[in-house]
């Protein structure tokens, strides 16, 4: 059994493409992918069916009111989720936060994704931020950044941030963002040579039911 925990340089640059992308392509090889995304905001509870873990939920072939069972925690505001939460006045409890990934995790047989929220940083309540969780957990990660200008940046600094915590980067994946001045083969060749011994493996932008590009072959071959 693997787990592997999803994180990202920032928001919005492709966790979820990415873990969905690898959750069909494992499935389409016959193997037990399985995921959960334990805090989201920007949620609409009135609409979830677009949010991102009711498409975790499509990709594993579940029915939307499985939602609890991967995402315990939900927030209305498109922010940080210590913000989030304090505008509805709810708290994460940080232990508990834990404690349901450890849950997830046991008896799992094959490939289990837990997939952050926003950046390496980003706070999860008044003293715990995402790295906070991820150092908890000490599970292999998946760093995913765009291919934005500015993103070489983000990822180095990042990748220094997890160093200091000891926490093993299975693979860096520049997913490619819209409209970017840098070429995602440039971006993820200069990443690589400030990368140490890291995979960095890039994907375009493809159709959402797109699994056979080489880059999730290369990653499924990590986990």
């Amino acid at each position: 059994m693997t787990a592997i925990f999803v994180t990202a340089t920032g928001t919005d640059v492709g966790k979820t493409f990415v873990t969905t992308g690898l959750i069909r392509h494992l499935r389409a090889a016959g193997r037990a992918a399985d995921a959960i995304k334990p805090v989201v905001s920007g949620f609409n509870a009135d609409d979830p069916a677009g949010s991102d873990p009711a498409i975790l939920l499509e990709a594993l072939g579940r029915p939307l009111t499985d939602i609890d069972r991967i995402c315990r925690w939900r927030f209305a505001a498109p922010l940080a989720p210590a913000m989030a939460a304090k505008r509805e006045g709810r708290t994460i409890e940080f232990n508990a936060l834990v404690d349901f990934c450890r849950r997830a995790v046991v008896g799992h047989r094959d490939v289990m994704f837990i997939e952050g929220i926003g950046g390496v940083m980003v706070p999860l309540d008044d003293r715990h931020t995402v790295l906070d969780w991820m150092t908890a957990l000490r599970l292999p990660l998946l760093l995913v950044a765009g291919s934005y200008v500015g993103t070489i940046s983000h990822t180095l600094t990042a990748l220094q941030v997890l160093a200091r915590r000891n926490l093993d980067v299975a693979a860096i994946i520049v997913s490619e963002s819209a409209d970017s001045a840098a070429s995602l083969e440039e971006t993820v060749e200069t990443i690589a040579r400030f990368a140490d011994s890291i995979d960095v493996i890039g994907i375009p932008r493809l159709p959402r039911d797109v699994t056979s590009h080489h880059g999730f072959d290369r990653l499924a071959a990590i986990l």
